[in-house]
């Protein structure tokens, strides 16, 4: 904890990003995902922003049986629109963002998944995308 003149609480690094990546942690807590609904100003413009992020697993470009060993836990998101049999892989863990979707009701399956593709946990997010504005 950093206390500054005033005596007023600044967060560390560590409080708000938590443990350095750079260390391997021992009995690590289950992996986490956190998923928002779409931002609201691009639905009504027909385009899907959904924020998430992740607890005890960082989202990266590194896939295979090897990677389990990886300390701290490494994955990826799979991501599945409108039950279609097909799905794609998000490694960035940055937004998602959809466009193409025809006006009406859409669900959009977010999946943690470990290097193998295992999925870990998931979170379903429904929305609806207006007609276009004229």
């Amino acid at each position: 904890m950093h206390l500054t003149a005033m005596n007023t609480y600044t967060p560390s690094a560590r409080d708000i990003i938590g443990s350095s990546p750079l260390i391997a942690i021992e009995n690590e807590e289950p992996a986490k995902l956190i998923v928002d609904p779409p931002l609201p100003e691009p639905l009504t413009q027909g385009r899907v922003f959904i924020q998430y992020r992740t607890e005890n697993l960082r989202v990266l470009p590194v896939f295979g049986k090897a990677a389990l060993e990886v300390s701290p836990r490494i994955g990826h998101i799979h991501i599945t629109v409108d039950d279609l049999p097909w799905h794609f892989v998000d490694t960035s863990g940055e937004t998602l963002i959809l466009v193409g979707l025809e006006p009406g009701p859409h669900k959009v399956l977010i999946e943690l998944a470990d290097p193998t593709h295992k999925v870990i946990t998931s979170e379903t997010v429904m929305f609806t995308l207006p007609n276009p504005e004229r």
